[in-house]
């Protein structure tokens, strides 16, 4: 196979792969579309009490205490987060680390409420004797504090709540300095004669919405961990054709998008049940624990976890074993991973995204020179060959096999490999699409800067700059690589094969065209010089 056919049945095998990708976003979205009108007119009006899951016991005591509703604010380093007494659910969370848009002075918004859509983090008590199931909706926590602030090691934010027997429920997050998970621990205790009974759930609730175009995100929707199954996706088309119900020893539920995720984490030693359901357009997933009972005069205590933030491998995976792998690189993880790992040392050295790809290039560019001087010195070998080959095709004429024979035997004699040309392309498209899956995945490249114009790698180039130079790097190389095509039909396909790569990586982050940029002009030179030093040698192979 001859290097322009190969790289011709890359492009050909690139364009596929954005075509079908885009086609199994749009048929995503419409299968959400039509799930979300369904459940529009066949489910009950929204309202808090509707989030709560089945209990295990249904019969719920009415309310006691007597509070007014609010929102309390919570600080850290990390983290500006809105809590509602009512329930005790994370309304809202800005990740002051991370920036909404590039260049802006607003903190990301992770959780809350915005143009019409939901994405909350739920917690409560359900079962016999659970606050949560009551049916004169969820209780309504008293606070001693509107505002609360991290100055120390540790910030510890309690709620109350006394039900109509007397029994005592404590709801408090412990959030810690630096970190995006913060505890949940509840403490009942139970002053009566009589025993109680409660069951822990935990639950992400977030409005059905479309994912955006490829070179945007892989994935937006729900995701859970259990004992048998590591990691599995569970979209917006899922919840709408069936409500899960999967009994786990420990386990995790989570929301995954672009660059952030958000994840609960209940306790590992306990038997939870990991469920979802698809409601007036809000889709939640989520986990119930084991009831548990109180005996009189007796205390339990019930803990969880809540992560909300970036997709940080190291501290996902210190919460729970399975969940870093929420950051999804594909199925070329196993390059995407160390690719990162390269990129993040070659970044501490150098101090700039752009240099730490350009050197990141080099490197493999360097060590795939072997494979790259064998293909140049293939391609220079077919095309000294054309003649003996033009004079095969008018010995044999249509006589196929005598030829294909014939063109075999000549290739032996003359000690030359017609794959030759194929190996270094087909080996940089997986370290290419590993590459694609890390900036789509990878926090650490969101908003990463390089120079000038190109601020950032993560998004495509504003200008289109890099996509221009990359068509001409592609085009100069055809120009000085020995053309062996000859089929018009191939060889038109070639000639505009610059144009349409240069089209498809408008939209591609910077950070990747960067590479690929780079990827060519090392190409051109190596090329140079290996002809120049075949040319030394007597052999003509250009011109």
């Amino acid at each position: 196979m001859e290097s322009q056919r190969t790289f011709l049945f890359i492009g050909l095998l690139l364009v596929t792969f954005l075509l079908f990708t885009e086609w199994s976003k749009e048929q995503t979205a419409a299968n959400a579309d039509t799930s979300a009108v369904t459940q529009q007119v066949a489910g009950p009006a929204n309202n808090d009490q509707a989030d709560v899951p089945a209990s295990s016991q249904a019969d719920v005591p009415m309310q006691a205490t007597v509070a007014t509703r609010s929102v309390i604010s919570v600080t850290t380093d990390v983290l500006a987060v809105k809590i509602d007494t009512r329930g005790g659910d994370i309304v809202e969370a800005k990740l002051l680390q991370h920036a909404e848009t590039h260049g802006s002075d607003q903190p990301y918004l992770l959780l809350g409420e915005f143009e019409g859509k939901q994405y909350f983090a739920q917690s409560g008590l359900i079962g016999l004797n659970g606050p949560d199931a009551s049916s004169q909706g969820r209780p309504v926590y008293q606070s001693a504090q509107t505002s609360y602030t991290l100055n120390g090691d540790e910030l510890r934010v309690p709620l109350t709540y006394v039900d109509s027997k007397g029994v005592q429920f404590s709801k408090t997050f412990v959030f810690k300095p630096g970190q995006y998970d913060v505890a949940l621990q509840y403490d009942v205790t139970n002053p009566t004669a009589d025993p109680v009974q409660v069951q822990l759930y935990t639950q992400i609730k977030r409005t059905v919405q479309e994912k955006g175009s490829m070179v945007d995100q892989t994935y937006l929707g729900a995701a859970y961990g259990t004992s048998d199954e590591p990691y599995e996706k569970y979209s917006f088309s899922d919840m709408a054709d069936a409500n899960l119900n999967k009994n786990t020893q420990g386990g995790y539920i989570a929301f995954i998008q672009h660059y952030f995720v958000s994840a609960w984490v209940p306790g590992q030693e306990t038997n939870n049940t990991i469920y979802s359901s698809l409601r007036n357009n809000n889709s939640i997933i989520g986990a119930k624990g084991e009831a548990t009972n109180i005996q009189g005069n007796g205390t339990a205590q019930l803990t969880a976890t809540y992560y909300m933030g970036p997709k940080d491998m190291d501290a996902l995976e210190a919460i729970h074993s399975d969940l870093d792998l929420t950051v999804d690189y594909g199925w070329l993880w196993f390059i995407s991973q160390p690719l990162l790992n390269l990129l993040k040392f070659l970044y501490s050295i150098i101090g700039n995204w752009g240099l730490a790809i350009i050197a990141i290039t080099l490197i493999v560019k360097t060590l795939l020179y072997p494979l790259t001087k064998a293909q140049y010195t293939s391609m220079a070998k077919m095309r000294m060959l054309q003649p003996k080959m033009q004079a095969l095709k008018e010995r044999y004429g249509d006589d196929r096999q005598k030829f294909g024979q014939a063109t075999m035997e000549m290739y032996r004699k003359e000690k030359v490999n017609p794959m030759g040309g194929c190996f270094p392309l087909l080996l940089q498209m997986p370290i290419f699409l590993a590459l694609f899956y890390v900036f789509l995945e990878s926090t650490e490249l969101r908003h990463a800067e390089f120079i000038l114009w190109l601020t950032d790698l993560s998004s495509k180039d504003p200008y289109y700059v890099l996509p221009v130079l990359f068509g001409a790097s592609m085009f100069l190389t055809q120009k000085l690589q020995p053309m062996t095509v000859t089929d018009p039909m191939q060889q038109k396909m070639m000639t505009w094969m610059p144009v349409i790569f240069s089209v498809f990586f408008i939209w591609f982050p910077s950070g990747l065209v960067l590479y690929w940029l780079v990827s060519n002009l090392i190409s051109i030179a190596q090329m140079l010089y290996i002809y120049r030093g075949m040319e030394k040698k007597g052999m003509k192979v250009r011109g």
